[in-house]
């Protein structure tokens, strides 16, 4: 498949090895474990002299099939699968870092990332310095000898800061680290770490990958010896958080519509945003797409839309912003992201409330403010549904 066609037509072309029964949809492989044709065939598979599938914890041809069209849209030269976006940050760190090694993170990550980075990669003797997601030189200024990884998200979780890519990739080169980016709120249909000179993309494929909820999965992309040699596939390999070929086949479907479906989820939010920054009840909103945001004009830089998170902070704290969510009758009260269903959350009480009250304020995220990903509903409907606890 060439690289010359459209996004849209290599997320659905690509990844495509029909079987001897020439089916049309991609084949779904259910099996733990491949027969092989004799013993020199199996020695040379599990040597790695001939290719080929052996156990579906690390080879099945619908990941794979999967994997080749995820990398394609990213622009990646590979793409190693997970069990979940969670399962994706671990293998890229466990797979790259060592004890006595130094990570520098954005402050404004997803709150099991932060818990990850502190809870649990400290007892390795990982150690980790979050910085602004916004200020560049803060990352320079962290970097320490032992620094192996850059880590961020952008736009990040909840109120949609932007980091400037390029810029955090000159540093990381300068200096000689790695550069992570979450993808996972953009997909490569609205913005391409790599193209702008990332080493890393990773992605909760549960999100806007698989597009309707369905399932869980995850995904790291980069250049084929990053990933296949440096131990990222060895900790897949070896650990096991492997993505089913069951979710796999979702998430293939998925992505024949990722297109289509983020430019919908983009005006429809830029729709909401508007409609909220304007309302008297409304104290500030988070949305990149907006003039207001701090970091517009980077945005529309990187990205091709404002993309499809909505954030904003209701005038009376939380008290305010619980009114909303139980207002809503549309909207589904749930931390999930990314779905044809628009979803309601208080980050303060849920994705980000086993973090301090220390590290929520430093994250920016206050009592008072809530996030929308915004469905494929009338934006019409949406905004109606806020409209009652917005009273």
């Amino acid at each position: 498949m060439t690289n010359e066609l459209d996004l849209q037509t290599l997320a659905i072309h690509t990844g495509v090895h029909r079987s001897q029964f020439n089916e049309h949809s991609e084949s779904l492989y259910l099996t733990s474990s491949f027969v092989f044709d004799s013993a020199a065939q199996a020695a040379a598979r599990f040597s790695g002299q001939e290719p080929g599938n052996i156990y579906s914890r690390f080879t099945n041809p619908t990941v794979t099939a999967m994997q080749e069209r995820l990398a394609v849209l990213e622009g990646a030269e590979a793409c190693i699968a997970t069990a979940t976006g969670m399962a994706a940050i671990t293998t890229c760190v466990m797979g790259l870092l060592s004890a006595g090694d130094h990570i520098v993170a954005s402050r404004s990550l997803f709150g099991s990332t932060v818990g990850l980075f502190n809870n649990i990669l400290s007892r390795f003797n990982i150690e980790t310095t979050f910085v602004s997601a916004t200020d560049p030189s803060e990352w320079q200024a962290a970097a320490k000898p032992n620094t192996k990884l850059f880590f961020m998200e952008t736009p990040s979780n909840p109120l949609t800061e932007i980091s400037d890519i390029a810029a955090l990739a000159d540093i990381a080169k300068r200096i000689g680290v790695w550069l992570a980016v979450d993808n996972s709120f953009c997909t490569p249909v609205v913005q391409q770490p790599l193209k702008l000179g990332a080493d890393l993309v990773i992605h909760s494929a549960t999100k806007y990958l698989d597009g309707q909820g369905r399932i869980l999965g995850g995904a790291i992309l980069g250049k084929r010896d990053l990933l296949m040699d440096s131990g990222i596939f060895g900790f897949l390999r070896t650990a096991g958080p492997a993505l089913s070929a069951f979710n796999a086949w979702i998430i293939l479907k998925g992505l024949e519509t990722l297109s289509v479906r983020v430019k919908a989820h983009s005006d429809h939010a830029l729709e909401v945003a508007r409609w909220l920054e304007a309302h008297p009840n409304v104290a500030r909103v988070f949305y990149p797409g907006l003039p207001s945001h701090p970091q517009h004009t980077l945005a529309m830089r990187q990205q091709k839309t404002g993309g499809s998170i909505v954030s904003f902070e209701a005038k009376g704290g939380k008290e305010a912003a619980w009114r909303i969510v139980d207002a809503a009758q549309l909207m589904s009260i749930t931390a999930n992201l990314g779905d044809t269903k628009s979803t309601l959350t208080h980050p303060a009480t849920t994705t980000h409330g086993r973090i301090s009250q220390e590290a929520r304020a430093a994250a920016g995220v206050s009592d008072g403010l809530l996030r929308i990903a915004v469905g494929l509903e009338s934006p019409e409907d949406i905004k109606a549904d806020l409209a009652r606890g917005l009273q």
